[in-house]
């Protein structure tokens, strides 16, 4: 997908994400049981903003895909399913203040600001355990998850991975950033 800078897609490339979706909508049947294609793209063909937040989310590599329906809000739910962590989004700290605190090596972004750039949620660890659920990901990377308050005010931040057959939760400070490390995000639509 290309790259587009105000938060509206042209048609034409509506239509080429749209196609996209529908066709890993498809592929991975299993994420979504009882979800229909045409349900989704009348909500997406109805709200351009959201569907330029799934085209930031394709374009930085993280390949999404619907996982759940909100049944209080009638809302259909997005999560990165790219198998490791999106490749446009790694080597980035974890916030602003954690950008900010180092001294030199500063990373280009962080993963709470391009989340609010992009129209998107940091995964919760919630979140995090149940798209692990749908199959394996992170195997050989990790992504930055959103951190509880009490745990950002004392310098730190989360991240998860999958190794050994299980979901670990990590901690790491703020300020931290690596080649495989990045962001996974959610969006409803």
């Amino acid at each position: 997908m290309a790259k587009i800078n105000k938060k509206q897609l042209t048609a034409p490339a509506a239509a080429a994400l749209l196609k996209l979706l529908k066709t890993r909508f498809e592929k991975h049947s299993s994420r979504h049981k009882g979800i229909e294609w045409a349900k989704v793209q009348a909500k997406l063909e109805g709200n351009a903003e959201k569907l330029w937040s799934l085209n930031e989310m394709e374009y930085t590599g993280g390949e999404p895909d619907v996982v759940g329906y909100d049944k209080k809000t009638g809302e259909y739910i997005f999560y990165d399913c790219a198998a490791e962590s999106p490749k446009g989004r790694r080597s980035i700290c974890y916030d602003r203040e954690g950008r900010e605190s180092r001294k030199e090596h500063r990373p280009e972004n962080n993963a709470v600001d391009m989340a609010a750039e992009m129209g998107v949620e940091l995964l919760t660890e919630e979140e995090y355990r149940h798209l692990q659920t749908l199959g394996n990901f992170d195997t050989k990377t990790s992504s930055w998850i959103k951190t509880p308050d009490d745990v950002r005010e004392m310098g730190g931040a989360i991240f998860g991975d999958f190794r050994f057959g299980r979901v670990f939760i990590y901690h790491n400070g703020a300020q931290s950033y690596y080649g495989v490390r990045g962001f996974r995000g959610s969006l409803t639509v």
